[in-house]
């Protein structure tokens, strides 16, 4: 009896890092002393009555010795239950019930009859686990699936704590978690098509050139002209997720704990929209006590849908402006620096006044100046000029709801998007991210399209932002017209998706 280590995993961020557990027993003038040092929260102080509880329960007896338990490196942070499962096998250990051996990277909440609670950032953890060598991780068993998605590590799930025990023992006796199918995430829902909203021609056209190269979209009209619907529409048309993607998308969903049940591995790019009382905590991440990924990282690889955007604090909404252009979010506090990914689509959807009716043919709009100016002005400049297309969805005339459809099926217009970004993925990036030192070579002009571009930026006063936008948008329209140059055809297009900010905002 005596030192005995075993070894676990915290998650930062959305990347886990190893973490030592350390038990010594000694002699004490008080049997009853457990001290856990190595920077630990309160989940983590609090877990001695949890272990003693399991222990005790599960018939493995408990040590009448002081308990000196140290969590390293000893400079960093360890929060969250997850480190109860080393910490009581260390004790075993200690007590010398089970061997040593370094096969292993365990982590798990310990319930008091000895039962495993699942953790969050379980695929981060095997990641790591990757990554640092270690050849098995032991895991509560609802979060094996997820877990048993990373290559090159034996994952072995397990539902109470004599389990363990057995397995740190024989592990021979013992078969890994089988990885699951990678379309466990799916939601068995029929998608949403395009082909349900009526009329809207132009918008769609919009969307499907958003989609195609990844561009940032905002809608203005009336109510009822069907602004949500197309929104949530728009991951029906995106690629499906590349296995990258998709690893990356869950780790981000499994540290904010909203994986679902069983599930191993999102298959489908997600779709949020918070709504507008969100916190500015909310949307981009933090939180008072654990870092934790707001709605922008969750929408990560997805669709950000802001329904009704001036309705949103205006800070909410500046907060924005960092992930749209770095396609990530840093948190700063005292202890520590995190960030998140963060490479949505911003999709985001309002009315031209307060009341809808600003600009319409047939309904008077009661607002004064004042107050549509006081009502637009919650969307600032900047924050405009990272949105790449700005689309009026008018109201739908009565022919056009009542007529047939169109035509128009998401199937078709995913189609169109997959051979656009094909030719994007070749290049080695999407549109939206062409890099400025890349711009003049992908979105070279002939003299009719610098003549085009030139009237466009003089006449509507555009930023070099907006400028540099309208160039990557044009990009877009010619790889979906499948042409190699930029015209002045497909610049007058992308013009046309910029002009609302002058329509609206002047």
């Amino acid at each position: 009896m005596g030192l005995f280590r075993t070894r676990s995993a915290a998650v930062y961020g959305i990347d886990a890092h190893l973490i030592d557990v350390e038990v010594d027993l000694y002699q004490s003038g008080s049997a009853r002393d457990f001290i856990t040092v190595g920077m630990p929260d309160t989940a983590v102080r609090e877990s001695r009555e949890r272990i003693k509880s399991a222990l005790m329960n599960s018939g493995l007896g408990y040590p009448a010795k002081a308990i000196t338990i140290n969590l390293a490196p000893a400079n960093v942070r360890k929060e969250g239950a997850g480190f109860d499962l080393p910490m009581a096998m260390g004790i075993l250990g200690a007590m010398g019930a089970v061997a040593h051996s370094e096969r292993f990277l365990l982590v798990g909440e310990l319930s008091l009859d000895g039962s495993l609670r699942p953790v969050r950032g379980a695929l981060s953890i095997a990641v790591c686990a990757r990554r640092e060598g270690v050849p098995g991780v032991v895991v509560p068993v609802e979060n094996a699936a997820e877990s048993a998605v990373v290559e090159g590590v034996q994952v072995f799930g397990a539902r109470h704590l004599s389990e363990v025990v057995a397995l740190l023992r024989e592990p021979e006796k013992f078969q890994p978690q089988v990885p699951a199918v990678r379309t466990a995430g799916e939601s068995g829902m029929a998608a949403l098509d395009f082909r349900d909203v009526r009329g809207q021609t132009t918008s769609k056209r919009a969307l499907e050139v958003a989609a195609a190269g990844a561009h940032n979209v905002l809608m203005v009209g009336p109510p009822g002209s069907g602004k949500t619907m197309l929104a949530k529409r728009m991951a029906g048309i995106l690629p499906p997720l590349t296995f990258e993607e998709a690893i990356e998308t869950t780790k981000v969903h499994s540290v904010a704990g909203l994986l679902p049940k069983g599930v191993a591995l999102l298959s489908e790019r997600p779709f949020r929209a918070p709504h507008h009382t969100i916190s500015d905590a909310g949307l981009i991440g933090g939180g008072s006590g654990a870092l934790r990924p707001g709605e922008a990282s969750l929408a990560h690889h997805g669709v950000l849908f802001l329904d009704e955007m001036p309705e949103f604090p205006r800070n909410v909404l500046e907060l924005l402006r960092q992930p749209l252009e770095d396609r990530s979010v840093t948190l700063a506090r005292s202890s520590m620096t995190l960030s998140f990914p963060a490479s949505f689509m911003l999709v985001a959807a309002m009315n031209p006044c307060p009341c809808g009716f600003y600009g319409d043919a047939t309904r008077e709009c009661r607002c004064t100046g004042a107050i549509i100016a006081r009502y637009l002005g919650k969307i600032s400049g900047p924050l405009l000029d990272r949105i790449d297309l700005h689309i009026e969805v008018p109201a739908v005339a009565y022919k056009e709801l009542r007529g047939r459809d169109d035509g128009v099926t998401s199937a078709r217009m995913r189609e169109r998007v997959l051979a656009a970004r094909d030719r994007q993925r070749r290049r080695g990036f999407y549109n939206a991210d062409i890099p400025p030192s890349q711009l003049r070579v992908h979105c070279s002009l002939d003299g009719a399209g610098e003549r085009t571009l030139e009237m466009a930026v003089r006449r509507m006063g555009l930023s070099a932002r907006a400028h540099d936008r309208i160039l990557k948008v044009a990009r877009t329209i010619a790889d979906l017209d499948g042409a190699d140059q930029v015209s002045a055809k497909h610049l007058a297009e992308a013009v046309q998706y910029r002009s609302l900010d002058r329509n609206y905002w002047t």
